[in-house]
């Protein structure tokens, strides 16, 4: 499968995930980050779609340790959560 495709179905699982909390999390991280990453990292997300969606914001808030398959770089970067749009 192409990158394109690859992406655009990511994109739509990212951001149908079942509760609008976890769509903002995880479809919100996926669209600021994804444009920089590389076919590993893309794999990695991959990966991390398979996972549970109170796992995954759980990891992201620090509320839960991170396993060590995913403890890196990308689980770092949604732990800034700088990328979830708040409505004043």
């Amino acid at each position: 499968m192409d990158r394109e495709t690859r992406l655009k179905r990511l994109r739509f699982r990212a951001w149908h995930r079942g509760t609008k909390e976890a769509d903002l999390m995880i479809g919100g991280f996926f669209d600021a980050h994804h444009l920089a990453w590389n076919d590993a990292e893309i794999a990695q997300f991959e990966t991390l779609l398979e996972e549970q969606d109170v796992d995954i914001m759980a990891w992201a808030l620090g509320t839960q340790p991170v396993p060590k398959r995913f403890n890196g770089d990308m689980i770092a970067a949604m732990r800034k959560l700088n990328f979830v749009p708040i409505a004043k």
